[in-house]
């Protein structure tokens, strides 16, 4: 039986290349011309140097706060045009059909940010049900869209509630349009039989996302997952809530959609447990992380008749498992409940290499304003100088292929 917990990483690797190999180079960077591939070397080149991205995230801020010429065409024309897909779904239409000539499906992101009031949210709910219209009918090209519920709300509104306080009339107000805007977007979906992906968000309001996720499941599961709610593995107790939710499927008579990942606010959850003196909700090291990540795919693979996962990692070793997940439960390396997916801009070598082998594979494409979506680039660039090896890893792999091209 093949476990993570009986092979090795390198026994999972050596079995799974006999199906795929994220090595390939050729395969990874086909879609990129020589002048592309310059420019990628020099980009993960600069997010290696952690103190030129310190600097020149404060230095972008202030230059976007004095309104300085050219910033905006700089960033454009660098992180932006690397992480995201452009300013509108319409601007993404190249990025969706260059994606899709490598069997590589689109998951259109609007990622603006800061959008804090009442009518922001509409038109931010507005946005989202384009993305499910844009994706309607293109399975293939677009099989997922997604949204932040923070984007369509008040966070201070999800915390109170996750906390049980009681709210003001205004609150209540607020509370009752957040959830009719959760449900417009979902039934948009189910109606266009579009999917989509509810994100993750901080461990203080993601109980409160968790159940709006979950009634939303039972509302518009029925007859196939179209609801996605997303578990950061890096919080201990996503395992068993992963569980519980299989449960109440079963006994609600609906489908789960579970999109996988690791996690994105580390940092900021130690900090808020220490500051407010909670016990800190996350794993106690990235190795538990690991462990429930991979037994979460197995936990998918074997409920597989009620539950569609989308494993969202950048994790080469979590990707050969699940591959040999599927190999040994017999699922076909297309079935549709079944995908992969990675950042657009990164993890090239594990997109294109999964998706020449046939397997599902989709790339989340970010759009909006550049100014908008400044956050985002900015954790992009973070995660690239904190995440152990990755940006190294992404030079090497371009620098590698760049090596080949010259033979």
């Amino acid at each position: 039986m093949i476990t993570s917990t009986t092979l090795s990483p390198l026994e999972i690797v050596a079995a799974a290349q006999k199906n795929v190999s994220f090595e390939n180079t050729q395969i990874a960077f086909a879609s990129r011309s020589g002048a592309e591939l310059k420019k990628m070397y020099l980009l993960f080149w600069s997010m290696n140097q952690n103190s030129l991205v310190s600097f020149g995230t404060k230095f972008l801020q202030l230059a976007f706060k004095m309104h300085l010429p050219m910033v905006e065409w700089v960033v454009r024309k660098t992180l932006f045009s690397h992480f995201c897909g452009g300013r509108s779904i319409e601007d993404c239409e190249l990025s969706i059909q260059k994606l899709a000539q490598g069997g590589i499906g689109t998951i259109l992101d609007y990622s603006v940010e800061g959008e804090k009031s009442p009518a922001g949210f509409e038109k931010t709910k507005e946005e989202i049900i384009r993305t499910i219209q844009r994706a309607k009918g293109e399975s293939q090209a677009i099989p997922f869209c997604v949204f932040k519920v923070t984007g369509i709300g008040f966070s201070d509104l999800l915390t109170k509630i996750q906390q049980q306080q009681p709210l003001d009339a205004k609150e209540e107000e607020a509370w009752q349009n957040l959830q009719r805007r959760v449900d417009e977007i979902c039934k948009a979906a189910y109606e266009n039989k579009v999917r989509i992906f509810i994100d993750g968000e901080e461990t203080w309001m993601q109980g409160t996302i968790d159940a709006l996720a979950y009634q939303m499941m039972e509302k518009y599961n029925k007859e196939e997952a179209i609801v996605y709610n997303t578990l950061q593995m890096y919080v201990a107790d996503r395992l068993e809530n992963l569980k519980k939710a299989y449960r109440e499927a079963v006994k609600g008579n609906y489908y789960v959609g579970v999109k996988l990942v690791r996690g994105a606010y580390l940092e900021k959850e130690r900090n808020r447990a220490k500051e407010k003196g909670y016990p800190d909700p996350m794993q106690p090291d990235k190795a538990s992380t690991d462990r429930d990540f991979n037994a979460a795919l197995e936990f998918c693979m074997e409920k597989r008749q009620r539950i569609a996962l989308c494993a969202g990692t950048h994790n080469e070793l979590s990707s050969y498992y699940l591959t040999l997940l599927m190999e040994k439960y017999g699922i076909a390396k297309n079935n549709p409940n079944v995908f992969f997916a990675q950042l657009y801009g990164m993890s090239d070598n594990i997109s294109y290499n999964l998706a020449a082998a046939g397997y599902n594979v989709a790339k989340y494409v970010p759009y909006g304003p550049v100014k908008a979506v400044l956050p985002y680039l900015f954790r992009r660039a973070a995660e690239n100088t904190s995440i152990a090896g990755q940006s190294s890893r992404e030079f090497l792999l371009v620098k590698k292929e760049a090596q080949r091209r010259k033979q």
